[in-house]
């Protein structure tokens, strides 16, 4: 055994259950990667470890802790702590340390009042002293608050985070709720916020406790997807949150009734704020219906038999159920297009929009995500937007915090008298509501999906809520017109919503099946073919080229992936700059995702010489892109994504990106890949469904490879359950109709 003194610069990666973290530890002014089980250590804390030096078949030399102590006075630790974080230019951890041990508990004095004396420390001038001592003038609200902060366990990277969200409310909002904390700022979950009131004397009975986990219960639940949670379910799930009897919670979800801060249906459990946007967007749904005033159009033959010269103008014919749609979306207000791939969505889309246009009528076409509105531009030949973009967001965030704020709403909407959404399964119902409040009197919606689809990432089940209410008309296109060039994905998919067995035929151009049980091999084989075989086959880079997976864990889900086809892919090199950020390892290079929405971030587009040529606001959930340049001084990371959007994100915010040379089929939603690689794999059963499946399939725009258990495939084909999401849109809609 051997024992080392330093401190932590960085955790990169600690498991909140049983404490193992990966830490970055200064010994010497050498970085060290320390790793074992710290149970609740901080950035910036001083340590004597015991352990020994091992060899990381991945991450090379580290030192493995079997115990450790505390070695610094608490009021010098966080001292260290504040300098360490990077918040004063110029100071990082080693600079910190030196300076702390020059001036121990008087660091901060000097800095302020005789930045002159800094000069004494190795590796600052007198010039940079005079910097530092402005610096620290401009931060003395930062200072305190983390100062306080970290006297509760938060770590600089999160209390750089609270400061800024909520500024000097801090010390007000610790003090009447912590577990606010755990709401608002990402990064900071229950557990965390529970350590900070069990520090403030909060006891772990009390009603306020219990209340504020019953509405972090529903939090969960809205993260999840759920608009709502059932009395029983909430009762149960946040019972085993608080580690509290049932019966101590029952009371309070009836207290918080009473407070209103939870709003019950029936025997349905609400956050307010989703209850009203489930209400709002019914209000607003007959609001658009009832504008619309279509009395000219009352002989649907005769608008039927224009529709159809319009599509023999153009060179192609119409079968009767795109007919029906397009007439359905010219006479109505609101309506619903809806079938599997290859029936004839984008064709019908076409033909309407040529109606519109020859009616001399203005028009918005629109999509969720960059990917699906680029894709929808080429297949129209009509520019269309991202919904975020098309509402134009403007980086603020309403009141309930789960929705953004734009230019365009009922104040302001849009100039338009028609709308088309495409890919709508994915639209969740808080950006739904955000797009009915921007439709003008009198225009009308079309909104195209496929109804088979995963719903959202974001809460709620918007497209099946809309069906399953019958208040609005729709089309359900059944005939298959692409089996030729992609035949066989197209035909699978079908047999796949069908609850029939896929078919691979030896002569496929575009569906293959490797039978493969070994996870090594079948990881090999993928690395085989995004390299050598799919890259020339289907006229696409390896980084077009997507692995998707059903699960996040297990040896074949997304972290494993990620972490393999990394070190194939894009393995270490002396000319490639890599940070370590929790388990991640980025380095440019790398293929990355959004995971979640940031309304604030900026992005720009460089042209000639690096001039930028556009430049706004927000990044979204699943938005894919490729880290170009990792900046160690600047401590930032940067990352260019479709149509060459720019972003740079300060080191505190890498947890909104993760790697994505694999991905999860939900995540994929919306987007269309030139080859998809898909590992099959026994997985759980909730996952591993029918629904999944035939997302997946669908996409592949030119080929899908499918590899490992053939038997896996048709055991979630014959597994027809969906993952049940709790939401009552369509009551609401019911009811307002029905009044």
């Amino acid at each position: 055994m051997e024992t080392i003194q330093g401190f932590i610069s960085s955790i990169r990666y600690r498991n909140p259950d049983n404490g193992y973290s990966v830490l970055s530890f200064v010994v010497d002014d050498n970085e060290e990667t320390l790793v074992g089980n710290f149970l609740s250590v901080s950035e910036g804390e001083m340590l004597k470890v015991t352990g020994e030096w091992v060899v990381h078949p991945i991450y090379d030399k580290q030192f493995k802790a079997t115990s450790y102590e505390s070695i610094q006075p608490e009021d010098e630790l966080a001292v260290l702590r504040y300098l360490s974080s990077g918040i004063i230019k110029g100071i990082g951890p080693t600079l910190a340390k030196r300076i702390v041990d020059e001036f121990g508990k008087d660091t901060f004095m000097v800095m302020e009042e005789q930045p002159e004396l800094l000069e004494r420390v190795k590796g600052i001038t007198l010039k940079k002293a005079q910097e530092i001592g402005v610096l620290m003038q401009e931060k003395r609200g930062y200072r305190e608050a983390m100062m306080f902060l970290t006297k509760y366990g938060i770590g600089n990277a999160l209390a750089i985070k609270v400061y800024s969200y909520y500024g000097d409310r801090i010390y007000s909002i610790l003090k009447e709720n912590p577990y606010k904390l755990a709401e608002d700022i990402p990064g900071i979950g229950f557990k965390t916020a529970d350590e900070i009131a069990a520090r403030l004397g909060v006891k772990s009975d009390s009603n306020y406790r219990i209340q504020s986990g019953i509405l972090y219960t529903l939090v969960l639940a809205t993260g999840q997807g759920h608009m709502y949670l059932p009395k029983d379910i909430l009762e149960e799930e946040a019972s085993k949150i608080l580690d509290v009897p049932t019966d101590l919670v029952q009371p309070e979800i009836d207290n918080l009734t009473v407070e209103r801060k939870l709003i019950i249906k029936g025997t349905d459990v609400y956050a307010p704020s989703n209850f009203y946007v489930e209400q709002s967007v019914a209000g607003l749904l007959r609001s658009v219906v009832n504008d619309v005033f279509c009395d000219e159009y009352e002989d649907d033959l005769s608008i039927a038999k224009e529709v159809e010269n319009i599509a023999t103008q153009a060179g192609y014919a119409l079968d009767p159920l795109q007919t029906k749609a397009v007439v359905q979306a010219i006479t109505n207000g609101v309506s619903i297009i809806t079938g599997g791939p290859g029936t004839g969505k984008t064709t019908t889309i076409k033909t309407l929009i040529g109606y519109f246009d020859a009616e001399g009528m203005d028009i918005a076409l629109a999509a969720p995500t960059g990917r699906a509105a680029k894709r929808m531009t080429e297949a129209t030949g009509y520019e269309a937007k991202t919904i975020h973009r098309l509402l134009e967001l403007n980086g603020t965030i309403d009141e309930d915090g789960k929705d953004a704020g734009f230019e365009r709403n009922e104040d302001n909407p849009l100039d338009v008298d028609a709308v088309i959404v495409d890919e709508m399964s994915m639209v969740d119902i808080f950006l739904f509501r955000a797009l009915l409040k921007a439709i003008p009197p009198g225009a009308r919606l079309v909104m195209v999906g496929d109804a088979h689809q995963l719903p959202s990432v974001g809460p709620g089940q918007v497209l099946r809520d809309l069906l399953e209410s019958e208040c609005f008309p729709v089309t359900r296109l059944e005939t298959i017109f692409r089996q030729e060039g992609s035949g066989d994905i197209v035909v699978n998919a079908h047999r796949i919503n069908n609850g029939e067995d896929i078919e691979t035929p030896k002569g496929s151009r575009d569906f293959f099946f490797i039978e493969r049980s070994d996870p090594s091999k079948i990881m090999l084989n993928m690395v085989e073919l995004i390299t050598k075989n799919l890259p020339g086959y289907v006229g696409a880079e390896p980084f077009d080229i997507q692995v998707l997976t059903p699960t996040r864990k297990g040896n074949l889900g997304v972290i494993t992936l990620n972490r393999y086809l990394q070190n194939a892919l894009n393995p270490p090199c002396k000319d490639k700059a890599e940070h370590y950020y929790g388990e991640e390892i980025f380095r440019e290079g790398d293929k990355v995702m959004q995971i979640r929405n940031n309304y604030q971030a900026n992005w720009e587009v460089l042209g000639k010489h690096n001039i930028p040529i556009d430049s706004g606001i927000g990044i979204f959930n699943g938005d894919m892109g490729r880290i170009v340049e990792i900046d160690e001084s600047d401590s930032s990371l940067t990352v260019e994504f479709d149509d060459n959007k720019r972003v740079t994100y300060d080191f505190t915010n890498l947890d909104e990106l993760e790697l994505a040379y694999a991905i999860t089929v939900h995540k994929s939603q919306g987007s269309e890949y030139g080859a998809v690689i898909m590992p099959v794999a026994p997985g759980p059963r909730q996952l591993m469904n029918r629904n999944l499946l035939y997302t997946g399939v669908t996409r592949a725009k030119k080929c899908l490879v499918m590899i490992g258990n053939p038997g896996i495939v048709h055991e979630m084909i014959e597994n027809n359950h969906e993952n049940l999401r709790y939401s009552g849109l369509k009551c609401r809609i019911i009811e307002m109709f029905t009044e």
